[in-house]
């Protein structure tokens, strides 16, 4: 998923995408240690994914407390 399309959705939404991500990469990790994943590629995209998806959670939720003190 692109960044772009990443920015565009809320913090629910990002928070939603995030528990995906997560269980995502945890079945492709049990997938990737019993020999059964055809590309083990598809565990640092889905890494990657989730590491988008933190950084961005993180940036709205800092830009959330800017703007209710400031």
């Amino acid at each position: 998923m692109k960044t772009l399309d990443l920015r565009e959705m809320t913090l629910q939404e990002l928070k939603d995408r995030e528990e995906e991500l997560t269980e995502e990469l945890a079945r492709l990790k049990i997938q990737l240690s019993i020999k059964r994943l055809d590309n083990p590629l598809l565990v640092r995209a889905a890494r990657r994914n989730l590491a988008r998806v933190k950084t961005l959670l993180s940036e709205k939720n800092a830009a959330e407390g800017s703007g209710a003190s400031g």
